[in-house]
């Protein structure tokens, strides 16, 4: 998987290993969620600007560790329990896996954007074979693009 650096895109060295299916499903997971809550736009610039500091960032996680035990315990919370907690904090200490969470989250973002496309052309095409809008007709009438039906014939003499 090749990674988007300033310098063009690199491979991963052989001594980057893969993940483990445990932290690819904890990965999409993270990503799923920042998907749902409509915070790829923030996500994305935080994670990019703190991409350099990433083991910084896990190293805070680690000073963060006893709070985070009290507050979350061994009990699931809504995005991860303690374990899921520790994994992620070992998975940011490599950067690879930072640029592996960006991309997550691009693609599942792309992939919501493309089914928000569909449902609106769908809306729109359905909008359209009834034959548009109450307000379309007023104004044709207004208009005098389209006579009205209930006018009133002419008097004959």
């Amino acid at each position: 998987m090749p990674l988007n650096t300033p310098f063009g895109n690199q491979e991963l060295s052989p001594d980057d290993k893969a993940l483990t299916p445990e932290e690819q499903e904890l990965l999409n997971r993270v990503a799923a969620k920042i998907v749902q809550k409509q915070m790829v736009v923030p996500a994305i610039l935080f994670l990019e600007s703190v991409k350099p500091l990433n083991w910084i960032g896990s190293q805070v996680m680690v000073f963060l560790d006893p709070f985070v035990s009290a507050i979350v315990g061994e009990k699931s919370s809504i995005l991860f329990n303690y374990k899921d907690y520790n994994l992620l904090r070992q998975m940011m200490e490599r950067r690879e896996n930072t640029e592996r969470l960006l991309q997550k989250i691009e693609e599942l973002d792309a992939i919501q954007d493309q089914k928000e496309r569909e449902e609106k052309s769908k809306l729109k095409a359905e909008k359209k074979a009834r034959g548009g809008g109450r307000f379309r007709k007023f104004w044709r009438k207004l208009l005098g693009r389209e006579k009205p039906q209930d006018s009133i014939p002419p008097k004959k003499p």
